[in-house]
């Protein structure tokens, strides 16, 4: 009597394909080499990006620098100036700056560049997640520039021209100068992504928001400990780092929190449909 046929059955410990396995594409499987030239590629055309931004820039070189000085020239002392004390510092000084500004400019080109690299390895419903985080972070950086410029720089300089002893000439040294604005707006640029590292760790499962929230007292701590290393030693511009960043760390944890409780809320939708 024959055998009744019977389902194949699968070897054992073989996994069943999920269905993040199923949306990634199918570019995560090139060979290293291949993945070396695109990344090579995609660097050459962000620098490509710089270059091209950077003519422009220092065409206009010396007008972005007025702008620049503005907020330290606004509290110099009458018939006040900046001086140069390099024979080469006229020169170098706007070819840094021409440099630095086609930098910030070409920033959501070289994010975008990075992102086309890095995102035909993701999943689907990474990509949803990461491109909200892409754009975000590139407005964050911008807003932590803006807010240097306008509102501490003004203070800063302030408190230095206050400070200066009496038969002291306050003339600032233009290359100077730019070192220290631009310091300070890579400090206030990267401090405003406080809230997409706190997306990331939790997102990568490394914390979690209740363990951000526990440890409040050992950040606020950390703020001021960098406020104080980042700007000038008053208590004014220390604060008007160390709490935005505060700030930005609760709102990074409000956001963790309120993305964790929708993932419970789908997970749970799910088992639901599923047991039904």
């Amino acid at each position: 009597m024959p055998e009744a046929p019977t389902k194949e059955s699968k070897p054992e410990g073989a996994a069943t394909p999920g269905p993040a396995q199923a949306e990634q594409s199918p570019n995560a499987d090139m060979p290293f080499l291949d993945h070396l030239v695109e990344l090579r590629s995609r660097i050459l055309r962000a620098l490509l990006a710089v270059l091209i931004l950077f003519f422009p820039t220092y065409y206009f070189a010396n007008e972005i620098y007025s702008f620049v000085a503005a907020p330290l020239l606004a509290h110099l002392p009458a018939n006040s100036t900046m001086i140069a004390t390099e024979v080469t510092t006229p020169f170098l000084t706007p070819f840094k700056l021409a440099a630095f500004a086609a930098l910030f400019s070409a920033i959501p080109f070289i994010l975008h560049q990075a992102w086309a690299f890095v995102s035909p390895a993701l999943y689907r419903h990474e990509k949803r997640f990461a491109i909200p985080l892409l754009l975000s972070s590139v407005a964050l950086f911008y807003i932590g520039m803006a807010f240097a410029y306008f509102l501490v720089f003004p203070v800063v300089f302030k408190f230095f021209a206050g400070i200066t002893p009496e038969g002291v000439a306050m003339m600032t040294d233009i290359n100077r100068y730019l070192d220290f604005v631009l310091n300070m707006f890579f400090a206030f640029g990267f401090a405003f992504e406080i809230p997409i590292a706190v997306l990331l760790m939790v997102w990568a499962g490394i914390t979690t928001p209740d363990r951000l929230s526990a440890s409040r007292p050992y950040v606020i701590v950390g703020c001021f400990f960098v406020g104080m290393i980042l700007t000038p030693p008053d208590v004014l511009s220390q604060c008007l780092l160390a709490i935005p960043m505060w700030l930005l760390f609760e709102a990074g944890v409000a956001i963790a929190r309120v993305l964790e409780r929708r993932d419970e809320a789908n997970a749970a939708g799910g088992e639901n449909e599923v047991s039904s």
